[in-house]
């Protein structure tokens, strides 16, 4: 099996980890000259408070390129790819977290994503997006955890 996608993905709360994420699909995609999709996946609160944040409320269509030039987890993403050389593209989801990068990964042939540990009581009460895409991924995935 040729590795031709590799997708990346952040959300919301992966700020001071994006870098770590994209060294991670840089390490993997260059060599192989895979395409790097970076996939930004928001709930609809976070996508409006990011578009607000933004001062971009008012705006329409697709803004995959201006929010991951300006938020803070995309922004160190595409940052650390540029620097590298690794061409990608942008995509934006608005969902819940575990079934809108599943459906984003349906195309890949590898899925790049971060969480942090959790204890199994904290799994149980707050549920783990991460665990449900490590289980319902169509591809292999690399976790990459946060310090």
């Amino acid at each position: 099996m040729a590795l031709e996608t590799v997708l990346l993905v952040g959300r919301p709360g992966d700020e001071g980890h994006g870098t770590k994420l994209a060294e991670a699909a840089t390490d993997i995609a260059k060599p192989a000259n895979a395409r790097v999709i970076v996939g930004q996946i928001f709930t609809d609160e976070e996508y409006d408070n990011a578009l607000a944040s933004l001062g971009l409320a008012d705006e329409t269509g697709d803004l995959s390129a201006e929010i991951a030039r300006e938020h803070g987890t995309f922004s160190s993403m595409t940052a650390e790819l540029d620097e590298a050389g690794v061409d990608y593209e942008l995509r934006t989801a608005v969902g819940q977290h575990a079934s809108s990068i599943v459906d984003m990964a349906a195309d890949a042939d590898l899925l790049i994503i971060g969480g942090a540990k959790r204890s199994p009581a904290g799994k149980a009460v707050f549920g783990s997006a991460t665990q449900d895409v490590l289980l319902e991924a169509p591809c292999p995935v690399v976790f990459v955890r946060r310090e």
